[in-house]
């Protein structure tokens, strides 16, 4: 089981725009360790390779690929499967698809690991064991939600059988966040006990409201199991990320994906 790490304290990050990949990548790292611009720095490197791999190849002409294109995230800020994996390699950890043969232990005991991601449509989230205990950090909910290690399974089925794509990640995760309390704060990012979460959605299920009225993407925990795209939830474009992720796209010569993210650094250090 896993040691107490950051004080018994939850990472949660709330809906904001369309960066639950962000939220994803973080909640299962728990702490603030990338941005939106880190990101898309990734995509935009992922889609340099590989336009270098397809110029290079023998079997496709140029043509064929469109190099206007990006592969690896959308102006909204949809990323790709391969976004998270890199970021989640700089901390050593391994993204494995669900359904691979290497992946079967965990078919069988979902407990026994550490952190799932979930896709569908255009979200992300991650599902993590801290302190020994199972939580949703879905950021659509105000607060991450415990899960019995008996419902993890059932909940986990019930995901694939509603079309939801499910990664193991494996790997030695970061015990503590490198920056304090008061200074990991990324204006969406929280430090909660898990009192905290039980309080806030006990109040979110009593009042029938988020605990954040003024973000309109958060919300209440559902007995549902699936949940709906944020294309169906958010009412407005994050302008500012889409001209940040325009822009990084269009840099002729992106960060390479093994570098290390802007401040706060992700990278482990020797």
């Amino acid at each position: 089981m896993e040691g107490s790490s950051n004080g018994g304290m939850l990472y949660h990050e709330v809906q904001e725009a369309k960066l639950c990949a962000v939220h994803c990548v973080n909640t299962v790292l728990q702490g603030p360790f990338f941005s939106e611009f880190d990101l898309a720095a990734l995509a935009a490197d992922l889609d340099r390779k590989e336009r270098q791999m397809m110029i290079q190849g023998t079997t496709t002409t140029v043509g064929d690929f469109n190099a206007e294109v990006s592969h690896n995230v959308s102006l909204g800020g949809d990323f790709s499967i391969q976004v998270l994996q890199k970021a989640l390699e700089v901390w050593d950890l391994q993204v494995i698809p669900l359904d691979s043969p290497v992946a079967e232990p965990a078919q069988i005991d979902p407990e026994l690991e550490n952190g799932f991601i979930c896709h569908l449509q255009d979200h992300w989230f991650c599902i993590r064991k801290v302190n020994g205990e199972w939580y949703n950090f879905d950021s659509l909910y105000a607060a991450p939600e415990h899960l019995s290690k008996f419902y993890l399974s059932a909940y986990l089925d019930s995901l694939k059988g509603a079309g939801w794509s499910i990664f193991l990640v494996r790997g030695n995760f970061p015990k503590e966040c490198p920056l304090s309390s008061s200074e990991a704060s990324n204006g969406f990012g929280q430090w909660l006990t898990p009192e905290d979460c039980v309080r806030i959605l006990k109040a979110c299920n009593t009042k029938g409201q988020s605990s954040r009225t003024n973000d309109r993407t958060a919300r209440q925990p559902s007995g549902q199991f699936g949940s709906l795209s944020e294309a169906e939830l958010l009412a407005m474009e994050d302008e500012d990320l889409e001209a940040a992720i325009a822009a990084s796209l269009m840099d002729s010569t992106p960060p390479v994906a093994d570098s290390a993210p802007s401040e706060p650094s992700a990278k482990k250090s020797d």
